[in-house]
């Protein structure tokens, strides 16, 4: 696939999960469960699957393990949907190993997050994300989530970044509209909302879509509202997104976005499983209000 940096253009799709991982109940990687659970996600109407990331409990997931995702994903939904792999860290000599590892397991692009703890500078930060843009042919998405890296990709920053033909697009979780509306105009990149909450509002200052946590459970409520939203229908956009916030409410908010899902996933049947420490299960309670609150949205769980 090629891809080439355009504000305007879905050049990853438009509707894209940040899959869980599935694990055994003895805590080993699910690789059936990862096959089955990208082609449930796909067949729902995802047009593409970033690994490994935060909902991917990427932190806790080694990295033979990381290369077995992005290869297990690629054999079974490969061609039908784009698959992005997370490979950063804090440590840019390990991300290039990591963007190296999903190249040679086939992924279509790389995802790269913001350095986090050691918090560098922006020289820092523009030096990392371009080592690794540089490591693989590969086209590269910025991950731009302050709240958990404690340092943001400044507009400087993405000016500079966005310079790299290899650095195509960046996932906005900074809930800043202005300066989402600031970088695409001026940097040409296509943006993506991080944030799912943020989606509709994201887009109408120009991004092209979503990354998403609940698209693992309303990918096509999640297509109808980023569709109708991406052809200037934002009367319709906003009646679906009326009908998802009900949905990102309940898995957003009270616990982290990787526990809910894979409380809901295993509800249903789909590929789960535990979560690795420092991630603890839902408790009775939780689990109770949070499946109360999906059926209450619509969801058949």
């Amino acid at each position: 696939m090629k891809f080439e940096a355009s504000s305007g253009k879905p050049i990853f799709g438009r509707v894209l999960t940040a899959m869980i991982t599935p694990f055994n109940a003895d805590m080993s990687l699910d690789k059936v469960g990862v096959a089955k659970l990208a082609s449930y996600l796909v067949e729902q109407g995802n047009d593409g699957l970033v690994l490994n990331g935060t909902t991917g409990e990427s932190s806790t997931v080694q990295d033979d393990e990381k290369t077995a995702v992005v290869a297990g994903v690629v054999e079974a939904v490969g061609g039908r949907a784009c698959i992005v792999a997370g490979v950063g860290s804090n440590d840019t000599a390990h991300s290039v190993h990591l963007a190296k590892e999903a190249h040679a397991a086939g992924a279509d692009a790389l995802m790269v997050v913001t350095p986090y703890y050691n918090k560098p500078q922006q020289a820092g930060v523009i030096a990392h994300i371009t080592e690794i843009a540089n490591a693989t042919p590969l086209p590269v998405m910025t991950y731009d989530i302050p709240g958990r890296s404690g340092i943001p990709i400044t507009h400087e920053s993405f000016l500079t970044l966005s310079k790299n033909p290899k650095i195509v697009a960046n996932k906005d979780a900074k809930a800043d509209l202005v300066a989402a509306s600031e970088a695409i105009h001026e940097t040409g990149l296509t943006w993506y909302s991080g944030d799912d909450g943020l989606t509709l509002p994201m887009m109408s200052v120009g991004a092209v879509g979503v990354v998403s946590v609940v698209a693992h459970l309303v990918a096509p409520l999640m297509q109808q509202m980023v569709s109708a939203a991406a052809n200037d229908d934002y009367e319709a956009a906003r009646k679906f997104n009326e009908q998802l916030i009900p949905v990102v409410r309940a898995v957003m908010t009270r616990m982290p976005g990787a526990v809910a899902i894979k409380t809901v996933l295993d509800q249903m049947g789909l590929p789960a499983g535990p979560l690795r420490l420092p991630l603890v299960a839902a408790t009775e309670s939780e689990k109770k209000r949070l499946l109360e609150e999906l059926r209450a949205a619509g969801l058949n769980c």
